[in-house]
């Protein structure tokens, strides 16, 4: 399973945290963030993984 968005192709991204001390940045180490990824079914009845602003935008569009 890929770890992207079927829809929108979001997929993870590497932050870092930055904590300042007496006007300075410590170094910090990194760390990756994923996406809020769901399995659902598009229109067309596959399975797919989205993530969860593409699951909410696609039921505001079904009303």
């Amino acid at each position: 399973m890929a770890k992207n968005c079927a829809v929108c192709g979001k997929s993870s991204v590497v932050e870092r945290h930055r904590n300042k001390l007496r006007g300075k940045y410590n170094p910090t180490p990194k760390f990756r963030k994923y996406p809020n990824l769901q399995k659902t079914r598009s229109a067309d009845g596959k399975r797919i993984t989205a993530c969860a602003k593409c699951i909410k935008a696609k039921a505001k569009t079904k009303r």
